[in-house]
């Protein structure tokens, strides 16, 4: 079944052709469950919650791997019983963390590679990482790919809101704005009860002069007088817009699915 969902990149979908593979959708307890995508074979990982989340996913991996590889012919290797597979996905989506709980999971091991909250952690294609011993199996982290060229203005805000491109090169308060329109679409008022807005609002500057209000997010600014510099402190709305962006992707305006 195919998932249309914005993050995939269909060229790496046109390389794999009929090769085994395994579609592990990131973020699922975050999003609305009645918009959820159904598909046989999908797993969900969760990168807000990794040690709760994780673990279902990861005893489901290691056999349903070695399944898909032992029942294709093209892989049957008497004299080698190891298994080495790829983890490609866009950035920030919890790449290193499924390979670190697997590792942890079936191996007791600590980290092997650096995890982060935002994109572009994981730099070059590193060395193979062992995650199980029955069956041997290697992974190998990747840098985060997307698409050379995104197809329309909104994926490409949909991909900077969930973390797979960093906020400075789009704009935090391009992003909150889009956020704003994306929550009261969805009717997700949440956020007017958490920064004490009378009632839903489309104007993103109210909205944003609200949260550093509640937030305490000032800073100050040096003005040019007649008679010398004076600082002056005002709301710091970029600060703002963050704080807007971090409270949903950690799940506190609400489950909301972007696609």
């Amino acid at each position: 079944t195919h998932i249309p969902l914005s993050g995939r990149n269909p060229m790496l979908q046109e390389a794999l052709g009929i090769r085994p593979h395994i579609l592990v959708l990131n973020k699922m307890d975050l999003a609305d469950p009645h918009r959820q995508p159904v598909s046989t074979g999908v797993l969900a990982t969760s990168q807000s919650r990794p040690v709760r989340a994780l673990l279902p996913v990861c005893l489901q991996i290691v056999p349903l791997v070695a399944k898909l590889v032992s029942n294709s012919p093209r892989y049957q290797r008497a004299e080698n019983i190891e298994y080495c597979i790829m983890v490609i996905g866009v950035p920030n989506m919890g790449k290193s963390s499924l390979i670190n709980s697997l590792r942890r999971l079936h191996l007791k091991k600590g980290k092997a590679t650096a995890v982060g909250g935002e994109p572009g952690v994981t730099k070059a294609v590193l060395t193979r990482i062992q995650v199980c011993e029955k069956p041997l199996m290697y992974l190998v982290d990747t840098p985060g790919v997307l698409p050379p060229k995104l197809g329309d203005v909104e994926t490409g805000m949909k991909l900077a809101l969930c973390g797979a491109i960093r906020d400075h090169l789009v704009g935090e308060d391009i992003m909150a704005d889009y956020l704003l329109y994306t929550l009261n679409k969805h009717q997700q008022f949440r956020y007017v009860q958490r920064y004490g807005l009378a009632e839903a609002c489309d104007d993103i500057e109210h909205v944003l002069k609200r949260v550093a209000l509640t937030l305490g997010k000032m800073q100050k600014v040096k003005v040019l007088t007649g008679t010398g510099n004076v600082n002056v402190t005002t709301l710091d709305y970029s600060a703002a817009a963050y704080e807007l962006i971090r409270a949903f992707r950690a799940g506190h305006l609400g489950r909301v699915t972007l696609d």
